[in-house]
């Protein structure tokens, strides 16, 4: 027998899901990788398309730009995110748990959702540079070209520094920092030398994910009418030229491939260095009051961020609600019309997406939830395969993916129809899936994780099946990370663009960010395009806030457990 009885099962299941993963993402991927390299003639092998690319200005200054806007925006995204997570974790700050829930509000907001209304409030003719001609006589190129850019994906993106690094500097040996200080390290030396080194980690990871967040996107720049960048020349070349356009897949694997070396710079920069504490559970950095002069000037600081950050969504209500807004520091009239508008010609994109990215969301939670037993409950050959395909999704860029389906399956038929498969609406569905999957896969190891061994070994020692023990036992003990999975693969999935730009055939098949960026792409539009955003700010916000409870009430009812088993 190849395996034995109670492997039977999962074993079968591990091949179905393998065939899912080859099916929907490495052989798109592989596909879109092999015609990169393949002469457009002779069907050989070659880099001459790389040549072509490399020899192009117009590639050429697309390449430096994403590689620019990624940098500058790390950069920026750090001065945003330092200052918040050291105040709040350093001293005794008022408010700092208001700080830090405000400064991963951005995160709610999809970033080219919020990039007009930043161009209303920072543009040229924008509500503060009105202000500053009228009054001093200047005005501040903050959303010119790729000023804008960098601006809107730093002020989005920032809290994935913002959260990681406070995680790390509250993970430090307060005895490390007591130490240094004792020998005379102070200030900005103390922190420079000591504090930051130990946190290098938090803040590392958080740099990587927005560099790569950042070089990936493509709705922000085309909502900014930003087109020389890698992302967009993707899109472009291939929805005007076509899918055998090779430039369109060489830019694609240049994607890839500054994805991997982020993940892989970002792994190199820690390895060989030690950064563990000490003392059990670290003790986070010795809080201590300020002074008042120095509690001005952090409050001024704080502030002036958080008034920042927050601008796209109080840019974006005031537009979903404004009758004119142009040439002026505030709209010229307030109108629910937008709203009617949106919920009249507009409701079919808020349907399509909640089939969609509830459907991608169901699949995410199932799939998450077998590949999470098999990887921590089987003993299969090959199983940890399973989680790092399905997570090496992270690497591969929605534009990526959407050309990838376009070529794998754009020769394919439904059964008994003559329409192509990549046109049909639930491959959207698909994309969405496999998008989203490492989210919702996440969650459920963690769940798994924390649900003994023993309580399956004692059901089946009662002579209950394995399939029963899962689904009675496993899965109900679960079911908080499962639900919080599920959330989060809903809220995220429903703004998802860049992959469903690709794989909108019809626009009775789009999904709401499809709808909000054909909006946006008129002045007329922009109204009922900014109460389309705000409905997606609404899902995201409810979305996490749901996830945040759930994974709040599990540690809650865990903790309980621990001390109900301590005094038993």
């Amino acid at each position: 027998m190849l395996f034995s009885r109670t492997e039977r099962g999962p074993s079968l299941l591990a091949v179905v899901i393998a065939g899912f993963l080859a099916a929907f993402l490495i052989i798109p991927v592989l596909k879109v990788i092999y015609v990169a390299f393949q002469d457009a003639d002779t069907g050989a092998l070659t880099l001459v398309n790389f040549f072509d690319f490399f020899a192009s200005s117009l590639f050429r200054e697309s390449f430096y730009n994403s590689l620019y806007v990624a940098t500058a925006s790390v950069v920026i995204a750090s001065l945003f995110a330092l200052p918040l997570a050291y105040f709040t974790t350093r001293f005794n700050f008022s408010g700092a748990v208001l700080i830090q829930t405000l400064g991963v509000v951005p995160l709610i907001m999809p970033p080219f959702v919020g990039a007009v209304a930043m161009k209303l409030l920072f543009g040229t003719n924008g509500s503060l540079n009105l202000l500053l001609d009228e009054y001093f006589g200047f005005t501040i190129p903050l959303m010119e070209g790729l000023n804008g850019v960098i601006l809107v994906e730093s002020i989005h993106y920032f809290p994935f520094i913002l959260i990681n690094l406070s995680a790390a500097l509250n993970n430090i040996d307060r005895a490390m920092e007591e130490s240094a200080q004792n020998l005379g390290s102070s200030g900005f030396r103390l922190f420079r030398r000591i504090v930051f080194p130990l946190a290098m980690p938090g803040y590392i990871a958080g740099a990587a994910l927005v560099f790569i967040k950042v070089f990936d996107d493509l709705g922000t720049p085309l909502l900014l009418d930003v087109n020389k960048m890698l992302a967009p020349q993707a899109y472009l070349r291939i929805s005007s030229i076509g899918i055998s356009d090779p430039m369109g897949y060489v830019i694609s694997v240049i994607l890839i491939g500054f994805s991997l070396l982020a993940l892989w710079a970002s792994m190199l920069a820690v390895r060989g260095k030690d950064y563990a504490t000490q003392q059990k559970g670290g003790g986070g950095l010795s809080k201590r009051d300020l002074r008042p002069w120095e509690k001005v000037g952090a409050y001024a600081v704080v502030l002036f961020i958080l008034a920042l950050v927050l601008s796209p969504h109080v840019g974006l209500l005031l537009l979903s609600f404004g009758t004119v807004w142009s040439f002026s520091v505030l709209p010229d009239g307030y109108t629910l019309a937008h709203y009617g508008q949106m919920f009249g010609s507009a409701s079919g994109y808020i349907v399509n997406t909640l089939l969609y990215a509830g459907l991608a969301a169901l699949f995410d939670v199932v799939l998450g939830t077998a590949i999470a037993y098999i990887v921590w409950r089987t003993g299969l050959k090959g199983r940890q395969w399973l989680d790092y395909a399905a997570t090496a999704a992270l690497a591969v860029p929605g534009v990526v993916l959407g050309i990838g389906y376009l070529r794998t399956f754009h020769g394919m038929n439904l059964p008994l129809s003559d329409q192509p498969l990549a046109t049909w609406w639930f491959v959207i569905v698909i994309a969405l899936t496999i998008r989203r999957l490492p989210y919702a896969l996440r969650a459920c190891v963690a769940a798994i994780q924390q649900v003994s061994v023993m309580l399956e070994e004692a059901a089946e020692n009662l002579g209950a099946t394995k399939g029963r023990t899962v689904w009675r036992i496993v899965v109900p003990l679960m079911s908080g990370g499962i639900l919080a999975g599920f959330v989060t693969s809903f809220a995220t999935a429903s703004v998802e663009l860049s992959a469903t730009i690709m794989l909108v055939a019809r626009e009775s098949d789009a999904p709401l960010a499809f709808g909000i960026y054909e909006f946006m792409q008129s002045a007329a539009g922009r109204g009922p395009g900014a109460a389309l955003g705000m409905i997606a700010v609404v899902i995201v916000a409810l979305g996490t806030y749901v996830s945040h409870r759930v994974i709040e009430r599990g540690k809650r009812e865990r903790e309980t457990d621990i001390i109900v088993a301590e005094t038993a």
